[in-house]
């Protein structure tokens, strides 16, 4: 259920039995020639929302601005400060917390949300928490399975397989062209160095990357593959909302 598409009344009744709240943060940001802008958000949002279904539980509304400086050389992108991340997701949190809800569960498809998000889950003790849509190991195991050294960081086929299962697919020949030759590997070391989006200045992130991909080969991505990812992700965040509630209500 959708939190903006209920009345506050329905709010209000359902919170008379102990509960969570559910909410999807991705960014809005490049990704690569046929990755679309708004991936990291459609994907946290596709697991969110079915996870959120299947648990009973409200789905706040997805926050879709965050952090992605170093990708601002790339049209398209918008970038808010970890100032003002923090601010914004420190009031949501408060006002559901306010209202009754018992804990929010964030749905991350965003590496440079992590730190952010660690810091202020500091401020509400065991009712912020989160995990990101790749966190469980079978959703690795597929990841690994499917796509290999492939999967690289950033434009990578597994969240691009995810858009495709209900978003438009970008079929300009000469975008696919660009994104059916291979980008160069990463190395174990790079992708240590530079986990959680850590990819220095916009200007030199550009430079190394001037296509958008981090080492990700986009043109395999496949929606039969993305819907086995989010099956997946759901499965490992019902067992984390079960965990939750069997601690917290």
């Amino acid at each position: 259920m959708k939190l903006e598409q209920s009345s506050w009344i329905e709010v209000r009744d359902k919170l008379k039995v102990p509960q969570g709240i559910i909410m999807a943060i991705g960014s809005t940001e490049q990704h690569g020639p046929i990755g679309l802008i708004g991936t990291d958000t459609i994907c946290s949002e596709t697991i969110a929302s079915d996870a959120a279904s299947k648990a009973n539980m409200y789905l706040a509304p997805s926050i879709g601005f965050t952090p992605a400086d170093f990708n601002m050389k790339f049209q398209g992108t918008i970038s808010i400060s970890v100032h003002t991340f923090k601010s914004l997701l420190r009031e949501i949190t408060s006002s559901l917390i306010k209202h009754g809800f018992k804990y929010v569960l964030i749905v991350n498809g965003h590496g440079a949300n992590i730190d952010p998000i660690k810091e202020v889950m500091i401020d509400f003790n065991n009712k912020l928490f989160f995990k990101s849509w790749w966190d469980f190991p079978k959703v690795s195991d597929i990841r690994n399975e499917e796509f290999g050294d492939w999967e690289g960081m950033h434009a990578t086929p597994s969240e691009i397989s995810i858009t495709q299962i209900n978003q438009r697919v970008i079929e300009n020949t000469e975008y696919k062209k660009i994104a059916e030759n291979p980008p160069e590997k990463l190395t174990k070391d790079f992708i240590i160095a530079h986990s959680g989006d850590k990819h220095g200045t916009a200007e030199e992130h550009h430079r190394d990357f001037p296509d958008g991909r981090v080492g990700s080969h986009s043109a395999m991505a496949n929606p039969k593959i993305g819907k086995k990812i989010v099956n997946a992700s759901v499965e490992g965040f019902l067992k984390e909302i079960e965990r939750l509630n069997s601690t917290l209500l």
